[in-house]
């Protein structure tokens, strides 16, 4: 830790401190070198000119958010989410998720999610706190739901990570804040459930220092523990809030607690340290050993959130109502406003050159399409505008497609609510009324050529064959075309051997909502088969080929010659691919209008193993040499000669089979520890880390995806209902030698069947 926390350990031992000059020259000459290089930089490249808003356009951005509440499943995103709404005036009456009173909470509009008590679906609303707008998207905590947090944290300028004060980070808070971190999101933490027995903030936030490496501590601090919590102190204004009325509506500001004022100028204290590691004005301040003011380190938290460089904790419990009001002053104090977060585009006339975008509403219009749902009438495509001003009745044009449409209905969202405008300006979130286009798309005033970047979609890693029960109608094909459409991890396709209409998505769960939906929404009752694993196939080995492909049948016959080899693939390629075909001819044997032929030959041999039948992974196909037949050498033919040469040599490669590995997370009471990681050994899987806490128990391992089926089951039996697991997809691994062997001869059993028929 830098030479600041120690100084801090000596003032609180009442210790004087060691003269500057003797101490200090590490984090003088730290501070001194960030200085000179972005002097340097500076000097060197200088910023690019300011985009010119407008001063009530600038106003308006100053005072707008857009934030995602995201966390792990069941820490209380959507029970946050309807105490903001309640408090901002959105909604008149609080309602619990699971519709204990018969209504259910406001985001979780489908009757599945009130069944269930999950959020399935991200909700997206609008309100206004003080004199700020919010735009708010609430986002589910299930893995299997992960596309809903992707999308959604795509197109937001911040966030707010939602932890559970008992259960701390769990595994998919590791999720979402890899997610945070690939688009670069700041975000603040709320300590949620600070009411809950063994709630423990400082345990939490230890957490997220070392679990997700955050430059993290506490604005506040509880007054009250557990079910005695009865309001917060803020450690920057240090003063005290208390939540009085019926559903905590009113904040009362009081003076700090005299029995807690030590604890709070302790954690005061922390909070500057940790600052000071993120701030370069609040470390000279602490290194000339001043008291930052209550200004300077409201300043500083939001300059270092913002750079995210820091993150600020916040605590509360959404449903006893404590703590919801301070959070929401925190995002409109140190979240940034949409012109302050960089944001490009690619100019397709300047070879998808990077262009940042400038959030005024003057200039030219850029929109990216980030979800699509099926509305009463009709598709609704959600909208984020970037730069630009979305107008009813204006034409715009989606960039992919290159199709003109015009603005017929334009809507703000609240949760299945919608709110007609005329117009909506950069830096807002809203939706529109038939738009055809897919999730992904960028539209603009036809001004200019500019595509937004696409979003990382994970790949299914369960499949179900799906048939419907009695008599096939077309609301099946309707329904299954429509999911696909809203959902990019949700797949779909008939199997060429056995018929069967084969469904891919990101586990149980999310496959087995999609099949209670279509019963509800379609009035088509399926029949689900046994679940398949996305199982690959690679090699192991460099193979070299020598095949020629020679068919003569009268007339013009097929001749093509394909000489090189095949290898496997370490690291995927830089488009984020995991097979690579590489043309590395010299001369002109084989014609060059026949090379992508050969390549096109090459990714259809790959997705079908001689294994298994499955997908083939990392590998590449180099061809160094081949030869043509003036008359008789096509498309077709080098296309079916690099399909022969892959099988060929694949077989001779070593080939193995990989399987899908799954953190699994998994929480019982101590007194079933045996049992649950007995459970675990029995499935293969393999203990990473056992910690007993407050009479519970964390297990995590990892275990093939194949091994998993029905193990909610075997949990609840041996923990009597108590236990529960989480899992999320780590990587493929090979399968062990006796496993690959029984997948090959059931394989062949099947296709032995097959031909029977």
């Amino acid at each position: 830790m830098p030479v600041v926390r120690s100084l801090l350990g000596r003032a609180l031992l009442g210790l004087k401190p060691t003269p500057f000059s003797t101490q200090l020259p590490v984090a003088w000459s730290r501070l001194s070198v960030r200085r000179n290089a972005s002097a340097a930089q500076e000097v060197e490249e200088p910023a690019a000119a300011a985009p010119s808003y407008d001063p009530s356009d600038l106003l308006r951005l100053q005072k707008l958010k857009n934030i995602g509440i995201s966390a792990h499943i069941d820490s209380g995103k959507t029970t946050l989410t309807e105490r903001i709404l309640y408090y901002t005036g959105r909604i008149d009456q609080i309602h619990e998720v699971r519709g204990k009173d018969n209504v259910g909470a406001k985001m979780d509009s489908m009757d599945l999610e009130r069944e269930k008590g999950i959020t399935i679906q991200s909700a997206a609303t609008y309100c206004k706190w003080k004199d700020s707008a919010i735009n708010i998207i609430d986002t589910p905590g299930h893995v299997d739901f992960t596309i809903e947090v992707e999308r959604a944290l795509r197109v937001l300028d911040s966030a707010v990570l939602v932890l559970c004060a008992v259960g701390g980070v769990q595994s998919q808070t590791i999720t979402v804040d890899r997610q945070m971190k690939r688009y670069n999101i700041p975000r603040l933490c709320f300590i949620n459930k600070m009411d809950r027995q063994g709630a423990n903030p400082w345990r939490v936030i230890d957490q997220l220092r070392e679990k997700l490496k955050l430059t993290a501590a506490a604005v506040q601090i509880p007054i009250g523990a557990e079910n005695n919590l009865a309001g917060l102190v803020d450690l920057v204004r240090m003063k005290a809030y208390y939540h009085d009325g019926e559903k905590g509506e009113v904040v009362r500001t009081e003076e700090i607690p005299a029995d807690l004022v030590d604890a709070a100028e302790a954690k005061r204290a922390e909070l500057i340290e940790h600052l000071a590691d993120a701030d370069d004005e609040i470390a000279e301040i602490y290194l000339n050993e001043e008291t930052p003011t209550p200004e300077q380190l409201h300043a500083a938290i939001r300059r270092a959130t913002i750079a995210r460089k820091f993150c600020p904790v916040f605590l509360g419990s959404a449903y006893h109502n404590r703590g919801v009001q301070p959070l929401l002053d925190g995002v409109t104090e140190y979240l940034p406003s949409p012109h302050e977060v960089e944001n490009h585009a690619l100019d397709l006339n300047n070879e998808e050159a990077k262009v940042m975008l400038s959030s005024a509403t003057s200039a030219p219009l850029v929109s990216l399409a980030f979800k699509l749902e099926e509305g009463r009438f009709g598709q609704l495509t959600y909208l984020r505008v970037y730069q630009g001003k979305l107008v009813k009745g204006n034409w715009i044009v989606n960039v992919r497609t290159g199709k003109k449409v015009k603005v017929a209905r334009l809507v703000r969202m609240h949760s299945n609510e919608m709110e007609d405008v005329d117009s909506v300006g950069s830096g807002e979130i809203c939706a529109l009324f038939g738009i055809e286009c897919a999730s992904g798309d960028t539209f603009t005033d036809g001004v200019s050529q500019y595509s937004m970047s696409s979003m990382f979609v994970p790949s299914p890693v369960i499949s179900l064959s799906i048939s419907p029960k009695g008599k096939e109608t077309p609301n099946f094909a309707k329904a299954l075309n429509r999911f696909q459409r809203e959902d990019p991890t949700f797949r779909c396709h008939v199997d060429p051997e056995s018929k069967e209409t084969i469904i891919s998505g990101m586990g149980e769960l999310h496959l087995e909502i999609y099949v209670e939906r279509m019963k509800r929404e379609y009035n088509v009752e399926c029949v689900t088969g046994k679940p398949r694993v996305a199982f690959r196939e690679t090699i192991t080995k460099k193979v070299e080929f020598n095949y020629t492909h020679k068919k003569q049948s009268g007339g013009s016959g097929q001749f093509g010659r394909v000489i090189g080899f095949i290898e496997p693939l370490e690291e995927v390629t830089e488009d984020g691919e995991e097979i690579e075909f590489s043309n590395e001819t010299v001369g002109m044997n084989i014609p060059t209008n026949f090379i992508p032929a050969i390549g096109k030959g090459f990714y259809e041999a790959c997705n079908k193993g001689a294994l298994i039948g499955h997908p083939v992974t990392k590998v590449r196909m180099v061809l160094l040499d081949g030869m043509a037949h003036e008359v008789d050498s096509s498309e077709i033919a080098f296309k079916l000669a690099a399909i022969g040469a892959f099988r060929e040599a694949a077989l001779k490669a070593s080939p193995i089979i990989l399987e899908p590995i799954m953190d699994v997370s998994l929480s019982a009471p101590s007194e079933y520890q045996s049992a649950v990681v007995g459970l675990l050994n029995k499935r293969k899987g393999t203990i990473g880390d056992a910690e007993v806490r407050d009479d519970y128990v964390e297990v995590t391992a990892e275990v093939p995806l194949n091994e998993m089926f029905g193990f909610s089951t075997d949990l609840r039996s041996c923990t009597q209902g108590k236990g529960e697991f989480s899992m999320e997809y780590k990587r493929h691994s090979p399968v062990m030698q006796f496993v690959q062997q029984q997948l090959i001869d059931e394989y062949k059993k099947k296709l032995a069947e097959g031909h029977k028929k």
